[in-house]
């Protein structure tokens, strides 16, 4: 009798699993609650799918933090140039801009996924959307429409992702399903978010929308260089995602969290000081920033924005504050905003294989577990890997159990 797998979920972890399993002669069958496959993998990519990165693999492994001992095996049997090969097998040329991120020739997610969900069918694996997984009967699996499949030597893999855009199909609903059957599951925090700023209402109004480029911004002994944006609730864009994660541990720690500005970054705070000190005549001193410190606009507004009054008095004090401008952010935006998240199933619920140690025969992949990486083509790479990960652990649990 053939074996089987049921995969839940059809994002790129769910979709991955599914070909390794059925390239080796496994009947795979693919439920997802929305109506089309890859949802969120399309959203992602609707700018500019960014696939993966081209850094040296150590460095590549080092951008999943106290993760990355977990996921490096993942990405050790399908790293970057896996996945780079992987989409060239369907007809999809990648690149490499100058920030060494990877993309496909058309930028696009939408020709990926055709190609690969025409494929994907093409030998004979069977997609079920529209099925909503609401948890166990026993041991068979339980949808929203009456459907109930599993049980009997049927391989499981979830890859029902995190908790942000729950419009695309990422809910976060499988997090106490999951807890009753006693999987360790840590909870899910937004991940790559903005963060509120309580802004006075002349700069919301004035400069919401607004990006604030080539700054450089320190927490936590991290320095980063980049741009953000501003927003009528506070900052968002990919230099705060660089530092999101620091930034919300801080603010669950201690309920503070302020970055710091360089908003001239090109500029010595002597060479900055010097600057300022230079007589200014009948100039405003709006004026006067902008044609010696290069500081207009959107910064000039921050400035006043954080800076107190006494500091436009004392050309030292206010070098200081345009090298060292301290943001206070008071809060992280909400999950379901956020480009991914934080938190979901734990290393320890789960064996070197992806297995669930309290079910055996049901493996995890993708988002659902708990690993976070920034922007860049890390998210993606590891959801592919995981999900080959996943796909491999599965195939060799049903061999193991097709043979006792």
């Amino acid at each position: 009798m053939k074996q089987s797998a049921i995969i839940i979920g059809a994002g790129p972890a769910g979709l991955m699993a599914a070909e390794v399993l059925i390239n080796a002669g496994v009947a795979v069958d693919v439920y997802d609650a929305m109506p089309s496959a890859g949802r969120k993998f399309l959203m992602a990519g609707k700018s500019g799918l960014n696939l993966t990165h081209a850094e040296a693999f150590d460095a590549f492994v080092g951008r999943y933090g106290a993760q990355r001992a977990w996921v490096r095996p993942w990405l050790a049997a399908f790293d970057a140039a896996a996945l780079r090969d992987w989409a060239r097998g369907l007809g999809v040329e990648t690149f490499v801009g100058s920030s060494g991120r990877v993309f496909p020739a058309e930028m696009k997610a939408a020709p990926l996924l055709r190609a690969w969900l025409h494929r994907l069918r093409g030998v004979g694996v069977r997609f079920h959307m529209r099925h909503r997984w609401l948890g166990w009967d026993g041991e068979t699996l339980v949808f929203d429409n009456g459907t109930k499949v599993g049980g009997g030597g049927t391989a499981i893999i979830l890859a029902l992702g995190g908790g942000s855009w729950a419009k695309l199909g990422s809910d976060g609903a499988w997090v106490p399903r999951l807890q009753q059957r006693g999987v360790e599951v840590a909870n899910l925090r937004p991940a790559n978010c903005g963060f509120d700023v309580d802004w006075s209402p002349h700069f919301r109004d004035k400069f919401a929308g607004q990006p604030v480029k080539t700054v450089v911004a320190s927490l936590a002994g991290q320095q980063r260089q980049g741009e953000f944006v501003i927003t009528r609730h506070g900052v968002e864009g990919s230099l705060i995602y660089a530092l999101s994660s620091t930034l919300r541990d801080a603010l669950d720690a201690t309920g503070d969290a302020v970055l710091m500005l360089d908003l001239a970054p090109g500029k010595s705070l002597e060479r900055l000081t010097q600057e300022i000190a230079h007589p200014r005549g009948a100039r405003s001193m709006a004026s006067h920033l902008q044609s010696r410190a290069g500081i207009a606009g959107v910064k000039a507004g921050l400035l006043r924005e954080c800076a107190a009054k006494e500091d436009y008095a004392d050309p030292a004090r206010l070098a200081a504050m345009v090298k060292a401008l301290p943001l206070r952010l008071v809060a992280a935006r909400p999950l379901d905003e956020a480009i991914s998240s934080a938190g979901g199933v734990m290393a320890p619920a789960l064996d070197a294989q992806l297995m669930l140690k309290a079910l055996p025969g049901i493996f995890c992949a993708g988002e659902m577990l708990d690993w976070e990486a920034p922007t860049g083509g890390y998210l993606l790479t590891a959801c592919f890997a995981s999900g080959h990960a996943a796909g491999q652990g599965a195939l060799a649990w049903l061999r193991q159990a097709s043979s006792t």
